[in-house]
């Protein structure tokens, strides 16, 4: 039976090594609900969600909505676009979620008093906690997934020399320095396309992975609490409900 995959960021780098299939705006929450339901319109299955989108920002600046940019990019969009899908996945189970996150998680942290960083604004720290984000989101999606027949697992990519550092200031300037050093697009990809496809991790859920082995999540993705109020919080910013019954109709 013929398998359709969903990549998200497939314009560069990683994404498009992994697969091309639709493309929207992550900055937008409207423009997600209308490919959400685009998606909709011309498949009925959907068997690999892969959440590959996102950047940095060197410096703060606000959504089309009025969030903070990262922010909204790195997981707002990964938490309405996956959960406007959720449907489809489910009825096409067995079939998998695959949400890219990273090792810069070690730098963040997920401070409800300030998610979108209107206090303090540091672009790396920022990022870092995004991506924290992304992989505490994939971790309770798994809980809340069991017996449904769909995984959700999170990926650290290693540090791939594509155009995400393409941005202007001191951190592009830096990226652009290493870059010769990191690994290719095809090399960082690996991964998340071990998770997506391979019968070696058919089951699994609920697991963080580098280099195609399982390894510890942060301490603060592991904390169901956490987990808990961050989804609550994400609900309410992306009115997820509403967005149901848009792309419902």
């Amino acid at each position: 039976m013929d398998k359709i995959a969903l990549v998200t960021g497939g314009t560069s780098g990683i994404g498009l090594v992994t697969a091309k299939e639709l493309e929207c705006d992550f900055s937008s929450l409207d423009s997600i609900r209308k490919a959400a339901a685009e998606f909709k319109r011309r498949h009925d299955k959907l068997h690999v969600l892969v959440n590959n989108a996102g950047g940095i920002n060197p410096s703060r600046q606000l959504s089309k909505d009025g969030i903070e940019l990262t922010f909204a990019v790195n997981h707002l969009g990964y938490f309405l676009f996956t959960n406007l899908l959720l449907d489809v996945l489910k009825a096409s189970a067995p079939a998998r979620i695959v949400s890219v996150g990273s090792e810069a998680s070690r730098w963040g942290t997920i401070d409800f008093g300030d998610l979108q960083a209107e206090k303090r604004y540091i672009a790396t720290r920022q990022y870092g906690s995004t991506k924290l984000m992304n992989i505490a989101f994939a971790l309770e999606l798994a809980e809340r997934l069991r017996g449904t027949g769909v995984t959700s697992n999170a990926v650290h990519p290693g540090t791939v020399a594509s155009n995400f550092g393409a941005v202007k200031g001191w951190f592009g300037l830096g990226f652009a320095l290493v870059k010769p050093f990191l690994l290719t697009p095809e090399q960082g990809a690996q991964t998340q396309i071990f998770l997506a496809s391979s019968p070696e991790v058919e089951g699994v859920t609920g697991a963080y992975f580098i280099r195609k082995q399982q390894r510890t999540p942060p301490r603060l993705a592991r904390n169901p609490d956490v987990r808990r109020r961050l989804w609550e919080v994400s609900e309410k910013l992306t009115g997820l409900y509403d967005a149901f019954a848009t792309a419902t109709g």
